[in-house]
């Protein structure tokens, strides 16, 4: 588990607000007790807490690729499960990696199909990336929701993080109740209504969605929903399906090893 935390702002310069990004940083220390980072420039401030898996030194966060004349930064919660596989394509489309850390497979990914990238990734993750060049921030969480995104906007600034703490630490985010989502999440009425939180304007982003935030607005899209459809496949093809998605290493009585 790692945290996230970003900061976007139009008008205000970010690269001198080292402090206020590391006080939203600081609480949530818990998702990440062995490693901090911090990026800024003028319009975008990036930080992370993290918990080390692998690859100590080539997993570090936020990380920063020049590409051409382009740099992107990421900040990034979560395990990419297909990684050795978008390794190898991104090989063969020319893409070189320094590290054996599926955080720089997830920002290659991007690399290569921009927002597109979503439909490439099977894992469970929250991140984002900046875009220096266009000044543009996308952000996804994964097809199930497993890892948390939160983001509120206040004028010309926008916030996210892996939990709602780390957004009420900032100076300008004050902890106003919502009527609604308390009484949904309290109350004996219907269940939450996806992406309403207890805080006022503080939103989730909703699983299985991304979000692409420019100077001009921003622009929510759903990548991906649940279908429904008739099961046909024999027990042990149900069964190789099943043990892949819970990364079961053998048949038989294993104990799932996905980690949530």
């Amino acid at each position: 588990m790692s945290g996230i935390v970003g900061w976007i702002d139009w008008e205000q310069d970010l690269s001198t607000q080292e402090e206020i990004l590391y006080e939203m940083t600081q609480t949530i220390q818990h998702r990440g007790p062995d490693a901090e980072g911090f990026w800024f420039s003028p319009r975008a401030a990036l930080g992370h807490r993290r918990l080390i898996v692998t690859d100590p030194e080539g997993g570090r966060q936020p990380m920063v690729k020049q590409y051409g004349d382009r740099r992107y930064v990421l900040t990034f919660n979560g395990e990419i499960y297909n990684d050795s596989e978008l390794r190898k394509e991104l090989q063969e489309r020319g893409h070189t990696f320094k590290t054996d850390s599926d955080t720089e497979v997830l920002l290659h990914t991007y690399l290569e199909w921009e927002e597109d990238c979503v439909q490439h990734l099977n894992g469970m993750f929250a991140f984002g990336i900046w875009d220096e060049a266009k000044q543009k921030l996308f952000l996804a969480r994964d097809h199930m929701g497993i890892k948390p995104l939160f983001y509120v906007e206040r004028g010309n600034t926008l916030l996210f993080a892996s939990e709602i703490k780390a957004i009420l630490a900032h100076p300008a985010i004050q902890p106003e109740l919502d009527a609604q989502g308390l009484g949904e999440n309290f109350g004996n009425g219907p269940m939450r209504t996806p992406g309403v939180g207890v805080f006022k304007g503080i939103q989730e982003l909703r699983a299985g969605h991304s979000i692409t935030i420019t100077r001009e607005g921003k622009r929510v899209t759903r990548y991906w929903k649940l279908e429904s459809k008739p099961h046909t496949d024999d027990l042990d093809t149900t069964a190789a399906l099943f043990a892949s998605f819970w990364r079961i290493p053998s048949a038989g009585n294993s104990v799932p090893t996905c980690l949530w």
